[in-house]
C-alpha cells in the first residue's frame, strides 16, 4: 500500500476520517520532538504545549493549558513570553529564557497568518541549552586556569633566569627548577641525581643564589678528585703539626669554609665507606673535628650533594652507606638528561655560541641544516658536551657561519647537509624534486626511527610517508 504524504491535502477532499488520521499523525510527531512546543491562538491562550516542554519547563499541562500567556508570565509561571512580543512586534522573535528548575532554553516564537492575514497561531520552539551553557562555562573556567598558569609558567621563568645562567625552556626542566627554589628557602639536605655534563651543579649553583645564604660562600667539593688519603683533612681541615708535610699553621677544611653558607658534595658517590661513617656523624650532629684536633667545631651550612651513580644499586651491593643515603636522600631532585629536554637544545646553542663570540670577539651564526642535526642528536655527555661542541665548532670553522659539514656527528646522525646532495645536472626537474622528497623522507626516519615522528616532522600525515616510502622504495631511490 502506498503511503499517504501528509503534505498532499488534496486526496483529503472532505473525508473526516483521513482528516483525523493526519491530526493524530501530526500530533504524533509533535510529541516525538525532543524540543519543547508550545502552541497559542492568535490571542495568546495556549492551546497546545508536548512532552518535552513539559520535562524542560517542569510544568504540568493543566497549568498551561487554556491559560493567556499574560496570566502565566504575571504569575509568574513563565519569566517572559516570546509569544506576546511576536503579537506585539508582529514578527518572529527568538529569546534566551531560565525556567525555574534552572534549565536555560533558547526560544523562539513564529505567527502563522491565516488567509485574511490575521495571526491565527503563535508557534514557539523551546530548546534546552543548559548543557551549553554548562560547556561554555567550564570552557571559560578552562580559559582562565590556562591563563592563570601561563602567567605563573612565564613568572616563574623571569624568576628562573634572573641573575642566573640557566637556560630553560623546556618544561622538564623548568619543573626541577620549581622545585629547586622550593627546597632552597629551607635548610633541609638536597640530593640531585642525573647523567654527567646535565647541570647538577647549575643547579646546585641556582639553589644556593635562591636561598637565605646566597650572600656567603658557595663551596664545591668534587668527591671523586681528591686523594683517598687526603680526603678527611681536605672536607674538615686539620691543626698544626697534624701529619708530616702540613701546613705549620694548620688548614680550615671545607666545611668551614662554607660556615653560613653552602656546600656542595659533587660525585658523592665516589666517598670512601670509612669517609661516609664521618660525613653522616657530621649532617647529624653539625660540628666537626679537625684532624689531628681535639675539639668539635659547630657549622652552619646547606648540604646539596649529587651523584650519577645509583645509590640504591650502590647499598645494595654495599659500595654505600644505607643510613648515609637515606640521610641524603630526604629531598631528592632529578636532573632530566638533556636529549629529555627538546625545547632546551636550541636556545643552549644559541646562548652558548653568543658567549664564545662576545669572548673571543667573533661573529659566528650556525645555519638551520646545523641547527636540526644538533637538535636531533642524542647528547650522551648532555650540557658540557653541547658547550663543548659548540666552542669547537664555532673556533674551526672557516667562515661566519657554522654549517652541518662543520659539525663532528653530522655523518653519525644522518644529518643533511646544507647544500643540496641531489644532482640535478641530468636530471628533469620532476625527477630532481622525487629524489629530494627521498632524501628528506629517508633523513627523517632514520632519525626518529618511527613513521608518526618522522611524518611530523616533514608536515604529512602517516599515511602519506607510508605511501610515498614505499614508491620511493621500489624504484630504488631511497639511500640504505
Amino acid at each position: 500500500m502506498k503511503s499517504k504524504s501528509l503534505l498532499d491535502y488534496s486526496i483529503i477532499n472532505g473525508d473526516e476520517e483521513e482528516l483525523r488520521y493526519r491530526v493524530k499523525q501530526l500530533f504524533g510527531i509533535l510529541e516525538s520532538s525532543h524540543d519543547g512546543i508550545f502552541l497559542t491562538d492568535g490571542e495568546a491562550n495556549t492551546i497546545f504545549i508536548n512532552k518535552a516542554y513539559e520535562k524542560i519547563a517542569g510544568v504540568k499541562r493543566e497549568q498551561i493549558l487554556g491559560k493567556n500567556m499574560e496570566l502565566l508570565e504575571k504569575k509568574g509561571i513563565i519569566s517572559k513570553s516570546s509569544t506576546l512580543m511576536v503579537l506585539k512586534n508582529k514578527k518572529s522573535v527568538t529569546i534566551e529564557q531560565e525556567f525555574k528548575n534552572g534549565k536555560k532554553v533558547l526560544v523562539s516564537s513564529s505567527p502563522i497568518v491565516d488567509e485574511e492575514g490575521n495571526f491565527a497561531m503563535v508557534v514557539t520552539n523551546v530548546r534546552d541549552v543548559t548543557e551549553l551553557y554548562e560547556l561554555k562555562d567550564e570552557l571559560e573556567k578552562k580559559i582562565e586556569l590556562t591563563q592563570k598558569y601561563y602567567s605563573e609558567l612565564e613568572l616563574m621563568r623571569r624568576q628562573i633566569h634572573e641573575n642566573s645562567d640557566i637556560i630553560a625552556v623546556d618544561g622538564k626542566m623548568l619543573a626541577v627548577l620549581e622545585s629547586a627554589g622550593k627546597v632552597a628557602k629551607v635548610d633541609t639536605t638536597v640530593l640531585l641525581l642525573g647523567e654527567t655534563g646535565a647541570g647538577k651543579e647549575v643547579v646546585a649553583k641556582y639553589i644556593h643564589r635562591k636561598s637565605n645564604r646566597a650572600d656567603n660562600a658557595f663551596i664545591r667539593v668534587n668527591c671523586g678528585a681528591i686523594p683517598e688519603n687526603l680526603i678527611e683533612s681536605e672536607l674538615f681541615g686539620y691543626e698544626k703539626g697534624a701529619f708530616t708535610g702540613a701546613n705549620k699553621e694548620g688548614r680550615l677544611g671545607m666545611f668551614e669554609l662554607a660556615d653560613k653558607g653552602t656546600i656542595f658534595l659533587d660525585e658523592i658517590g665516589e666517598l670512601p665507606l670509612d669517609m661516609q661513617v664521618k660525613l653522616l656523624r657530621v649532617l647529624q650532629e653539625e660540628e666537626i673535628k679537625r684532624v689531628g684536633g681535639t675539639s668539635n667545631i659547630k657549622i652552619d651550612v646547606k648540604v646539596i650533594a649529587a651523584t650519577n651513580r645509583n645509590l640504591e644499586e650502590m647499598v645494595a651491593a654495599k659500595q654505600f652507606r644505607a643510613d648515609l643515603y637515606y640521610r641524603l636522600n630526604i629531598i631528592p631532585i632529578k636532573i632530566p638528561p638533556l636529549r629529555e629536554r627538546y625545547a632546551d637544545i636550541e636556545p643552549l646553542i644559541l646562548y652558548f655560541l653568543g658567549i664564545l663570540n662576545e669572548k673571543y670577539g667573533m661573529n659566528k651564526t650556525i645555519s638551520q641544516g646545523a641547527l636540526n642535526c644538533l637538535k636531533h642528536y642524542q647528547w650522551p655527555g648532555n650540557v658540557r658536551e653541547l658547550r663543548n661542541i659548540i666552542e669547537r665548532v664555532s673556533i674551526m670553522c672557516p667562515g661566519d657561519k657554522v654549517m652541518t659539514e662543520d659539525l663532528p656527528m653530522a655523518g653519525i646522525n644522518n644529518c643533511e647537509t646544507d647544500k643540496t646532495s641531489v644532482p640535478v645536472s641530468n636530471l628533469s626537474m620532476k625527477d630532481a624534486v622525487e629524489k629530494l622528497e627521498a632524501s628528506m623522507i629517508e633523513s627523517a626516519f632514520r632519525r626518529h626511527g618511527n613513521v608518526r615522528a618522522a611524518a611530523r616532522e616533514l608536515g604529512i600525515d602517516a599515511s602519506t610517508f607510508v605511501r610515498k616510502r614505499q614508491r620511493y622504495e621500489e624504484n630504488n631511490l631511497l639511500q640504505k
